[in-house]
C-alpha cells in the first residue's frame, strides 16, 4: 500500500536539495505531493516543471480556486522542512495566507502525523516568538525537530545547508 507524504517547503537554503529528498522518501515508499511557499517556489522556479515530473503530481504554491478539484490524494503524513522563522510563527499564530501554512493548521485538526524542522540561524533563535511557537505546536501534537535532537541553529552567514538533518526528518515521519 503506497502512503501519501505531503512535503512542504519554506524558502530555506535545503530546499536547494528537495529533489534528493523526494527520491530518498519514495524509495522508502511514500508518494510524494510537494508544496512550496511562495518565495520557495521562486527559488525553485526553473526546477518546478522537473519536480512534478519526478513526483507525477503538480507542484502546489498557492491556494486553488472555490470549485477547482483538488489534484492531489489525502495525505498520511505531511513532512514540514526547511521551515522558515516566519513560517513557523505564522502557523503557531494560525495566520494562513499562505498555503502550505493553511494545510499544516487545517492538518492538525484532521489528526494527520506532522514532523516539522525549522531552518533558522542564531539570531532569529534568540527571539522569544520562535520558542513560544515550536512550544505551541508541540503542545498540539506536531513533531518539532528543533534543538537537542533535532535542527541546531549557526551563526548568521554560516549556514551549511549540506549538513540540514533531511535524514532525520524523513526517519521521523516514518515513526510517526
Amino acid at each position: 500500500m503506497t502512503r501519501t507524504l505531503y512535503l512542504f517547503c519554506s524558502a530555506a537554503p535545503p530546499v536547494f536539495d528537495v529533489a534528493t529528498v523526494i527520491e530518498e522518501a519514495q524509495a522508502r515508499g511514500w508518494d510524494v505531493c510537494l508544496g512550496l511557499t511562495p518565495t520557495a517556489s521562486k527559488w525553485l522556479a526553473s526546477s518546478i516543471d522537473g519536480l512534478a515530473v519526478l513526483t507525477g503530481h503538480p507542484v502546489r504554491s498557492e491556494y486553488r480556486a472555490p470549485g477547482e478539484p483538488d489534484v492531489w490524494p489525502e495525505a498520511d503524513a505531511i513532512l514540514f522542512a526547511p521551515m522558515t522563522f516566519n513560517s513557523v510563527n505564522e502557523w503557531a499564530l494560525g495566520l494562513t495566507s499562505k498555503w502550505v501554512v493553511g494545510v499544516v493548521a487545517e492538518g492538525i485538526g484532521k489528526g494527520i502525523p506532522i514532523v516539522a524542522m525549522p531552518c533558522v540561524n542564531a539570531a532569529y533563535a534568540q527571539h522569544p516568538a520562535l520558542d513560544e511557537s515550536v512550544a505551541r505546536l508541540r503542545a498540539v501534537g506536531v513533531t518539532v525537530l528543533y534543538g537537542e535532537g533535532g535542527f541546531v541553529p549557526n551563526q548568521p552567514g554560516q549556514g551549511r545547508p549540506s549538513e540540514y538533518p533531511w535524514n532525520l526528518a524523513l526517519d521521523t515521519i516514518e515513526q510517526r
